[in-house]
């Protein structure tokens, strides 16, 4: 196995001396969909030291369409993600070190999971857990890659705190009602553009190659055939409360981050964002048609029913999540359906 990465050695900006880095790195990478799936096999097969792999969520057939590590036995089997992804990425090199967690991602969590991490690689599903990820990446110095994708557009941008702008100068606020896999589809191609952007830049950074960083936010929409590079630094806000002169780090204080409650009495779970919304109910109705789902609405709340799940969304964006008393499950239907 001497020659396992001669070909990544013989590119000359890596070389030995990069080779030897990379295999020092340890990496978290936060979700396990199509996004964590691609780049944690890129890593391994790159043959990063070690890799910390998280998610909450289970193998389902769904997923098996663009989540590259994952077979029909682990949908057949309901096989946690975590478990799934570490058997088959040390199946294709036992000589790193993985560590799988089946967990939510909270602030709290993620200071656990963080210690002696180089890098963090965004794979999650909602922009809840990646505004707290860039809050965490501010607060420790720790750099992190961003990366989204639905339907046939893709983003990509890298976090350095102390010199790039950070997720939150260019956000502003946190998006909800966004479109999400589930409500408009994806292409597996959209998948695989953003892994090789996120992977490339993860290459540089973990081989001490920085100045090759692109400093751009890149999108694209692979159907309608358009790229965009867009040059941020001019947004860096010296009073961004994630990474200005004074932060405050919104997005890990208890008050900023999404609320859920098991309703005495009900098998339902109530879920409220942090601040109060103006939903459009009649924009996401059209949304949820598409994915066969009932829909209905009237001025005040969208009730939707999908697979003998219920949902209803009120105008302020408060949800309730009838069926269950499983508050991570409840969670994940709602940033499934209603938000990205």
């Amino acid at each position: 196995m001497g020659d396992r990465y001669s070909r990544q050695s013989l590119f000359a900006p890596i070389g030995e001396s990069g080779q030897q880095k990379l295999a020092t790195k340890h990496v978290l990478i936060i979700g396990l969909g199509a996004l964590g799936t691609g780049t944690s096999e890129a890593l391994t097969r790159a043959g990063i030291g070690k890799l910390t792999i998280v998610d909450r969520d289970y193998v389902e057939w769904s997923n098996l369409q663009r989540q590259q590590l994952y077979t029909e036995a682990d949908a057949a089997g309901h096989i946690p993600k975590a478990i799934a992804a570490k058997k088959r990425l040390q199946a294709i090199n036992s000589e790193i070190e993985i560590t799988e967690h089946i967990v939510d991602v909270t602030p709290l969590e993620l200071e656990n999971l963080s210690e002696n991490i180089d890098l963090i690689l965004d794979a999650t599903d909602n922009f809840e857990i990646r505004m707290i990820i860039n809050d965490h990446s501010q607060k420790h110095r720790i750099p992190w890659i961003y990366g989204s994708c639905v339907g046939s557009y893709g983003i990509s941008y890298t976090v350095l705190p102390g010199k790039t702008p950070c997720l939150y100068c260019l956000m502003e606020e946190v998006p909800l009602g966004g479109t999400t896999c589930d409500t408009v589809g994806i292409i597996q191609p959209t998948v695989g553009m953003v892994v090789v952007q996120q992977t490339a830049e993860a290459l540089k950074l973990l081989t001490e190659n920085e100045s090759a960083l692109r400093h751009k936010l890149i999108s694209f929409d692979l159907w309608m055939n358009e790229q965009s590079a867009i040059d941020v630094a001019a947004l860096k806000n010296p009073n961004c409360p994630s990474c200005g002169k004074e932060p405050t780090y919104p997005f890990l204080a208890f008050e900023n981050q999404l609320k859920t409650a098991v309703l005495c009495g009900r098998n339902t779970v109530q879920i409220r964002p942090a601040n109060n919304q103006d939903i459009d109910l009649e924009a996401v109705a059209i949304r949820l048609l598409a994915t066969g789902g009932q829909v209905e609405r009237n001025p005040f709340l969208l009730s939707f029913t999908i697979h003998n799940q219920r949902l209803v969304l009120f105008k302020d964006g408060r949800s309730l999540v009838h069926g269950t008393k499983d508050k991570r499950k409840a969670r994940t239907l709602y940033h499934q359906y209603f938000g990205s």
